[in-house]
């Protein structure tokens, strides 16, 4: 319907399927009872269409696009239901620029499923547009399967654009990554307008690629795309015939310690934006940082400048948490005075049209279901939802988890059911494993997909009940790895110190305090402020020490003699008019500058970098310069000791168990 508008033969669509698919099936037919022996399967493709969903067409309006994703799954079902009625057997979406496009594909097809009651043959075909190995639409190799894996395709494979050597390392990745049959059919070779058909490669020439990609192992079904005619068809087939297709493993997951491959590429919360991000609940692990900033509820000058309507504001911000380090983006427009829907439509354009934000998956974040349906239509790649629960029922929790299923997303789950929020060790136990068993029973939801967030609660706030909330949510964290294995945990951070508004300097120590201990209890991501985040051994020992005892309730007037510490610093801090603290910006205050006293320039390096200070860095490093045989030595030196202090802050691609686990010398 949306391709054939250029044509204005918007009406014929339906006719046009069916009557191709009952040409090509009558011909298939045909054959096959002149030739016995041959079992010929008749494929319909489902191409991308001149639209994209994730770009806009006008450069002056970013947030714009063509087409919506309503339009194009009603697009997709009719052309499919058509295709199917003709008799073919197999779906084939190819020719795929544009992730998000081909979702609503695979949206359509799944509705057409279910209401079939059959799970239908599906193979998958994605575009790599140039030698970048990404789509049109930005995506890595790696993304763009991650985004799509949830369909458990018969196939999936690269097609169009390339020739097969340049298309030699994608498809190699691919095949790494699949736990599907994998197909590759290249144009022949690049477009040469000299060529007699118009492309480079020969028959002889992309049958022998295609014939090398079967021995390597790459691939289980070929063929030839653009350029390549009969003559390129028979060669390819005469190369490859008697090679043994590709083979790949589908133990179940119980076996998953003696299968490397299948814990590689399975045991995984597979995420992405235009870049995969893969996390692990088991073994060596990092803690992932999820940035609250482009929140509302978290953010209030993120707020004031959606209001506003300074979305070039607020994508700075979100630019900021990135360039900070934070590998998810929490993105939630949950206010009164804000059309959230519109708002998280438009926000979410926004950001696909900016690559360096886009690389990392989103976090849709609402507490209404129709804003979090539209964040799943307006993202390609495989985010997160946040959040639901078994508040409103099982039947209400299966239907939207359903949803977020079909839609491709993980999904963030809250111990909420019809009896309130859970509060206690047990009671968080419960309701995460009574999900658990809901989602991975009923709808045979992956483990690695489900995240339980045990409720992050408010301490410290005056009120006997709510001492115990840190210790709870802490002692609950590995009891719930142990009833559901596979799953990941994360929290709110920010919500347990809510008592201490205004006060960052006890906010950033409770929470790293919090996360040293929530960390290796299992705690695999949080949404935080990874900006206000201190390092554990460098926060005052005083304050560290009543941080420790409200946390962990240690006696009862913790909670007391923590607001008293507040509340002196706090007035200190106004009797001399002197920050507290260290702000998002990372500027060293003069309470803070005692540590320029250090003789030695290499900790004073390992400070900077830690801390975001940047006004002595120059001065530093040049001492360090004049001191050290060669200016190599300043990288490999001081700079790396800085940066590996930091990597165990932020947890990147170690096995961290808490921000400023271990502090490093140079």
């Amino acid at each position: 319907m949306i391709s054939q508008a250029d044509y204005n033969l918007e009406g014929s669509v339906r006719e046009l399927n069916l009557a191709a698919a009952r040409i090509a099936k009558e011909t298939a037919l045909k054959f096959e009872k002149q030739n016995p022996k041959r079992k010929i399967f008749v494929a319909g493709a489902l191409g991308p269409t001149p639209r994209t969903l994730s770009l806009s067409p006008d450069v002056n309006r970013p947030a714009y696009r063509a087409v919506t994703f309503d339009e194009m799954v009603s697009a997709y079902s009719e052309q499919a239901l058509a295709l199917l009625e003709g008799g073919v057997d197999l779906l084939m979406p190819e020719t795929t620029f544009d992730t998000l496009n081909l979702k609503a594909c695979l949206v359509a097809i799944q509705k057409i499923e279910t209401d079939r009651g059959e799970k239908l043959p599906v193979l998958i075909s994605v575009t790599i547009t140039d030698l970048s190995g990404r789509t049109l639409s930005g995506q890595t190799v790696e993304a763009f399967w991650n985004s799509i894996r949830h369909v458990n395709p018969l196939s999936v494979g690269i097609n169009c654009a390339l020739g097969a050597e340049e298309m030699r390392p994608y498809i190699q990745e691919l095949s790494k990554l699949a736990d599907c049959y994998v197909s590759c059919y290249p144009n022949a070779g690049l477009p040469n307008p000299l060529s007699a058909t118009g492309y480079d490669e020969t028959p002889e020439s992309i049958a022998g690629h295609l014939a090398e990609f079967a021995n390597s192992g790459f691939v289980n079904m070929v063929g030839g795309c653009c350029g390549t005619t009969p003559a390129h068809i028979q060669a390819i087939s005469d190369q490859v015939s008697g090679i043994s297709p590709r083979t790949w493993n589908k133990q179940p997951y119980e076996h998953q310690s003696e299968q490397p491959d299948y814990f590689h590429n399975h045991l995984q919360t597979r995420l992405s934006g235009l870049e995969a991000l893969n996390l692990r609940s088991h073994g060596t692990r990092s803690f992932i940082m999820v940035g609250e900033r482009t929140n509302v509820t978290g953010s209030p000058k993120f707020s004031e400048l959606v209001k506003k309507g300074d979305l070039e504001g607020a994508l700075k911000i979100a630019r900021n948490q990135v360039e900070g380090g934070a590998n998810i983006l929490d993105i939630n427009f949950d206010e009164a005075l804000i059309d959230s829907k519109a708002m998280m439509r438009e926000f979410l354009n926004l950001m696909g049209s900016e690559p360096d934000l886009s690389r990392v998956p989103f976090m849709i974040d609402s507490s209404r279901w129709e804003v979090l349906e539209e964040g799943l239509k307006n993202f390609q790649g495989h985010g997160v939802v946040n959040s639901i629960s078994l508040k409103e029922g099982e039947a209400d929790f299966l239907k939207k988890a359903a949803l977020i299923q079909q839609y491709g997303a993980a999904v963030v789950v809250m111990a909420f059911d019809e009896s309130g929020q859970a509060v206690t060790v047990e009671e968080k136990v419960r309701v995460c494993t009574r999900a658990y068993k809901l989602l991975t029973e009923k709808l045979n939801f992956e483990p690695e997909q489900i995240i339980f967030d045990p409720n992050v609660l408010t301490v410290a706030t005056g009120m006997p009940e709510h001492n115990d909330y840190a210790k709870n949510f802490i002692e609950a964290l590995p009891l719930i790895k142990e009833n559901c294995p596979g799953a990941l945990t994360s929290g709110g951070i920010s919500n347990l110190s809510f008592s201490f508004r205004g006060q960052n300097q006890v906010r950033e120590a409770l929470h790293t305090v919090f996360l040293f201990h929530a960390i290796q209890a299992g705690l695999d991501m949080g949404i935080v402020n990874a900006g206000l985040l201190q390092v554990y051994e460098e926060i005052d020992p005083q304050l560290r020490e009543l941080c420790e005892n409200v946390i962990w309730n240690r006696h009862e007037g913790a909670a007391e003699e923590l607001i008293e510490w507040a509340e002196r610093a706090k007035a200190l801090k106004a009797e001399k008019g002197k920050p507290g603290s260290v702000g998002v910006q990372g500027a060293a205050t003069s309470t803070e500058k005692s540590w320029r006293s250090e003789p030695n320039v290499v900790e004073r390096i390992k400070h900077s970098l830690v801390k975001g200070f940047d006004e002595f860095i120059e001065i530093d490093i040049e001492e360090a310069r004049t001191q050290l045989p060669r200016p190599l030595d300043v990288i490999e030196g001081p700079l790396m000791s800085g940066m590996r202090v930091v990597g165990d802050l932020f947890g990147q691609g170690k096995d961290v168990s808490s921000p400023g686990r271990e502090k490093r010398s140079g």
